[in-house]
């Protein structure tokens, strides 16, 4: 029987047989996820990456950056794509670079994150990839620049370049010339070997044995959230602008060599443990992986999601931890949609729904984003609609910068703060504070 990377490269053949290849461009195994997970929304929301940056107040020319946006998206394939689904195959169609600075309107009485999360909230799947909002915070007297991308079209590893270049990109001439047709199409060309390298990769990973294996690795796991409550704004709120989920933040010791991989990922379960009690086996994803060999270093979205079977009836043990997670990494370029087949195959009635989401990021792998010399201070704006129950990131650097924000439809606060204390507990932490 075909993999199902061989099922969809004879379908996208097929799509594309007789057109421009460079018009539809295939998809990752990651992407495929994104755009399932869209389809299945019923608001067809996509998952969106922002990135929330306070500069001084007027110190931002929204007509230069919306030039050098453009610039940087007419030279990365990706940024310039939109996701797509033609004939029921996932693609990315190839669109000319079009990119806005917009500064959305203001309610009276909102604040400058009740604009933002209100502008990213009405995101438009069909509209570019790339987007920009400015708002302006008069209270403390700077400019809130969100970059935002569809997750569809970028991953961690992405997000790095983008700040670094959109920042070369201003501080440069607002007139400069685009890239020229041999420059984007050379882009284009590796974009596209980029990618079929990936499914390559993929398609070869898709072994019975590898199959057999995640689905004995799987084969207890369920999804145990409850099921989402009826919404309702905090007291106080205006309704447009509704807090839809929950955040708490620590600041934690940074240890010599980081905080191993497993240890977070025992740190993960005893927060499990906290929400669904005792006794399960909850399914924990976390991105893994890169470009493939050979690969040059596009934006794109190429990192798969792995899945941890966290038992909440064992304590932390890193060692057989680590073990079983070594053996999952041998097997980590089985795409995750191949993964939830063979477990279903197997007779689990897992559908892949995930109950957590662990992202690891090392601060020194993304710069501030800098324009014209002015360094923008990163922020955050928390409140935004969260995909799943609970999600928590791990920022390592001088110090480790533990955050987890909730689904408050389906958690209550008071539980997933108990989720956290338990989480940083784990971590040794030195105290949180709530946001």
């Amino acid at each position: 029987m075909l993999s199902i990377t061989s099922q969809y490269l004879a379908r996208y053949r097929r799509l594309t047989a007789g057109d421009r290849p460079d018009v539809l461009l295939p998809v990752t195994g990651a992407q495929r996820r994104f755009l399932l997970v869209r389809s299945l929304d019923p608001s067809g929301r996509p998952d969106v990456v922002p990135m929330f940056f306070a500069f001084p107040a007027g110190t931002i020319d929204p007509e230069r950056l919306r030039a050098a946006a453009r610039g940087l998206a007419a030279r990365h394939t990706a940024l310039r794509s939109r996701p797509a689904v033609v004939r029921g195959t996932p693609v990315l169609r190839v669109a000319d670079p079009d990119v806005d600075v917009t500064r959305p309107p203001v309610v009276p009485g909102e604040r400058p994150a009740d604009t933002l999360r209100r502008a990213l909230a009405s995101w438009d799947a069909r509209g570019p990839a790339l987007r920009l909002f400015l708002v302006r915070d008069e209270e403390r007297a700077e400019d809130v620049l969100a970059v935002a991308l569809d997750h569809a079209v970028c991953d961690g590893r992405s997000l790095a370049l983008i700040v670094d270049e959109l920042g070369a990109a201003y501080t440069g001439e607002p007139t400069a010339p685009r890239p020229g047709p041999e420059e984007t199409e050379a882009e284009l060309a590796a974009y596209r070997a980029a990618v079929l390298r990936q499914l390559a990769a993929e398609e070869r990973a898709q072994t019975p044995e590898a199959a057999a294996y995640w689905a004995d690795r799987l084969r207890a796991v369920h999804t145990h959230a409850p099921p989402p409550r009826p919404a309702r704004a905090p007291e106080g709120a205006l309704p447009d602008a509704a807090i839809t989920s929950g955040a708490a933040q620590a600041r934690l010791p940074a240890r010599d060599a980081g905080v191993p991989f497993p240890a977070l990922l025992d740190a993960c379960r005893s927060a499990a443990r906290a929400l669904y009690g005792p006794d399960h086996v909850v399914p924990l994803g976390y991105p893994w992986g890169g470009r493939p060999a050979g690969a040059e270093a596009v934006v794109g979205c190429f990192l798969n999601t792995l899945v941890f079977p966290a038992d909440t009836g064992h304590g932390s043990d890193p060692e057989a931890t680590a073990d079983a997670w070594w053996d999952d990494l041998d097997r980590a370029d089985v795409p995750f949609d191949a993964v939830v087949t063979a477990v279903r195959a197997a007779g689990s009635p897992w559908t892949g729904g995930l109950d957590g989401l662990l992202t690891v990021d090392d601060d020194s792998r993304r710069p501030p984003l800098t324009l014209a010399g002015v360094e923008g201070r990163e922020v955050h704006v928390d409140g935004r609609p969260v995909r799943g129950p609970f999600a928590v990131s791990v920022t390592q650097g001088a110090e480790i910068d533990l955050r987890m924000v909730w689904d408050r439809a389906v958690l209550d606060d008071d539980t997933a703060h108990r989720a956290f204390d338990a989480l940083t507990h784990a971590l040794r932490p030195c105290g949180h504070s709530a946001l």
